[in-house]
């Protein structure tokens, strides 16, 4: 008989220890060990599933004489989506998909589980959360209705894969990984062990029989996926569905991506019917901007191959404690800190008794260093309370001896605001040159800081008495 040991494992990053413990050594998180039991099966038995999950005995082979298969990807309706895939669903991959509870992880893949029907691929969706007749509600609700799309609320792997063969479906939504189980392991569904080996099994399924499998992943309170950390490192692709519950847009990032490029960015709006795609994100971005207010400027940031146009805006004012606050919403906070020590010392700017609150309109993330300039600008002309010009953009790094450093893409990124009707653009002075300005833009070169907020706010970089409130 099989010989049955109790193990602890932490439920948020796979630490196993043969004693309980408070604080796990793995992640440092308290209260995350919980008691599991591990079967030891026999050698021959753990043999034999490994040769049947490869599908088969192979050799090694040269690289030279492997043989190279274009296979063509499935593309959805969902240019956005596409985008983020790096060109549509690969046959054979498994893509984890995470976010906030209520995000639209459902809606998204529900809604892709219908067009991929709709081009007469055979689509299996299951759910482990919610019944066949909930499903239906929703599928109702979105318009969903195809002779192709399978429904099914199972939570058995192993029957889960039978059914799979009876199918033979070309993408298998699993909704979500934390529900299902196998009887193998002894656990409870959502455990470590259980979330590894189910993860594992529906990889092999994938790559043995070529289908596109996408599995649901709910995320802690920090935001990170739930489960072992191994997860995200077992399937070929991980996408973060993400955005604020008080706004209507909803923003799909790829983390890591086999495929395809991790810079790629999806932007959809939630409507009553569905999820819908932003093809111009900048202009909704924008629409809401207020011409002539101190404290905004726009940049556009390059998200992967596409340029996007945003507002940043910066509230500077006296503090009434010891040590002045420093918020960021859509920023880095240690990057508001950096860029205020360098207005400081670099131009004389008085912030120490100033609080400063910064953030990217929209509910965007920025993450790139040529979004520093616009920044620096926003900030100094809250704090001297003069508007910037409502038809300039600003790109740049900057240094910490206040210098503007080169930032790549510009022309990309000048073009883009051009299409919008920017008339100015102030970028580095070393990235003029070497490529074509559009019509209807003035471009203006800068070296420093102190000259970007000369042209930006027309002399208010003469000195510290010049921005004082």
């Amino acid at each position: 008989m099989a010989k049955r040991k109790t193990k602890y494992v932490c439920q948020e990053c796979g630490y196993e220890s043969t004693r309980w413990m408070g604080k796990c050594p793995g992640c440092q998180s308290w209260n995350t060990m919980t008691e599991e039991f591990e079967e030891k099966t026999s050698a021959s038995s753990s043999k034999s599933f490994v040769t049947s999950s490869r599908g088969g005995v192979t050799k090694p082979q040269p690289i030279t004489q492997i043989e190279q298969k274009n296979e063509q990807r499935l593309s959805t309706n969902m240019k956005e989506l596409n985008r983020v895939l790096g060109g549509g669903v690969v046959p054979g991959s498994l893509v984890l998909v995470g976010g906030d509870p209520g995000i639209g992880k459902s809606t998204l893949l529900l809604q892709v589980s219908s067009q991929m029907a709709r081009q007469k691929h055979r689509v299996l969706y299951i759910s482990g959360e919610e019944s066949v007749k909930q499903t239906k509600l929703r599928a109702d609700r979105l318009g969903v209705a195809d002779d192709n799309l399978f429904v099914l609320a199972e939570t058995d792997v192993e029957y889960i894969e039978k059914v799979i063969e009876e199918v033979a479906p070309t993408l298998v939504i699993i909704d979500s990984i934390q529900t299902v189980y196998l009887d193998a392991v002894t656990s409870a569904p959502g455990s470590v062990s259980q979330v590894r080996e189910c993860t594992a099994a529906f990889m092999r399924i994938a790559k043995t029989k070529g289908i596109a499998i996408f599995l649901v992943g709910h995320v802690t309170k920090q935001g990170a996926i739930a489960g072992p950390r191994l997860l995200e490192h077992m399937v070929d692709s991980v996408l973060y569905f993400e955005g604020e519950r008080h706004h209507t847009f909803r923003i799909l990032r790829a983390v890591k991506n086999r495929f395809g490029s991790t810079n790629e960015m999806g932007i959809f709006e939630m409507k009553e019917e569905g999820l819908t795609e932003v093809l111009n994100p900048s202009e909704i971005f924008l629409q809401e901007r207020t011409a002539g207010s101190a404290g905004s400027t726009v940049v556009p940031s390059m998200e992967g191959t596409r340029t996007v146009l945003v507002e940043i805006q910066s509230l500077i004012s006296p503090t009434s404690f010891g040590n002045p606050r420093r918020m960021a919403t859509g920023l880095d906070h240690n990057r508001i800190s950096l860029l205020m020590a360098v207005l400081e010392k670099r131009v004389g700017m008085l912030l120490q008794n100033h609080d400063a609150y910064v953030k990217v309109a929209g509910g965007v993330r920025l993450d790139e260093p040529a979004i520093d300039l616009a920044v620096t600008v926003a900030i100094a002309s809250s704090f001297r309370d003069v508007p910037t010009r409502p038809r300039d953009v600003v790109i740049g790094e900057v240094g910490l001896t206040g210098e503007i450093r080169r930032v790549s893409r510009v022309e990309q990124r000048v073009m883009e605001a051009a299409k919008l009707g920017f008339e100015r653009a102030v970028i580095p002075k070393k990235n003029i040159g070497g490529w074509t300005v559009p019509d209807g833009i003035e471009i203006i070169g800068v070296n420093t800081v102190s000259e970007a907020l000369e042209e930006c706010l027309g002399g208010a970089s003469s000195g510290g008495s010049a921005f004082e409130l």
